[in-house]
């Protein structure tokens, strides 16, 4: 690969995003080719979100949730869990390999866990070459991007899955 793979890596706060701060206190090596944006749940990442992230540049995506029974809010790593196989079979059904995105579980106190995953996810993706965006560029007709659903923007719509009651 000419150039080092960009990663982005999608983690829950409660679990996945604090194994992560942790290998960074303990001053463990991880991969740079990795970067993150917090979500508060695995279950909020939006399917359409990691499409633009390999849309806007990169060649692998890794989503990190907590480990099953250790949900903050119960049952979102079973839905990031559903939503990453259905996409994977979407990327393989455009001739995208699926090894470009990952669904790891790591909870708060595995940071060493988070730096072997980073290492072994860059060596992956190193290993499939820079990601052709033509494909997955063809799904979407050029434009601006304003009705784009985006982490800061949502889609201005509530539905019932996202109303949580108690």
């Amino acid at each position: 690969m000419a150039t080092e793979p960009r990663i982005i890596g999608f983690l829950c706060n409660w679990c996945s995003y604090t194994g992560a701060d942790l290998a960074g206190v303990a001053k463990m090596k991880t991969s740079p080719n990795v970067r993150i944006i917090r979500t508060m749940c695995s279950g909020r990442i939006d399917p359409e979100f990691i499409l633009k992230a390999f849309r806007k540049g990169a060649d692998g995506v890794l989503v990190s949730g907590c480990h099953f029974g250790d949900c903050h809010y119960q049952e979102g790593n079973f839905k990031a869990m559903r939503r990453v196989a259905m996409l994977k079979r979407i990327l393989a059904r455009l001739g995208i390999s699926p090894d470009r995105l990952k669904m790891v579980y790591i909870s708060a106190a595995e940071g060493d866990l988070w730096a072997k995953t980073t290492f072994e996810f860059t060596e992956t993706v190193r290993a499939l070459g820079p990601f052709d965006r033509t494909r997955l560029n063809a799904l979407y007709p050029a434009g601006n991007g304003e009705n784009e659903k985006t982490p800061e923007k949502g889609t201005g719509e509530i539905t019932a899955n996202e109303v949580h009651h108690g």
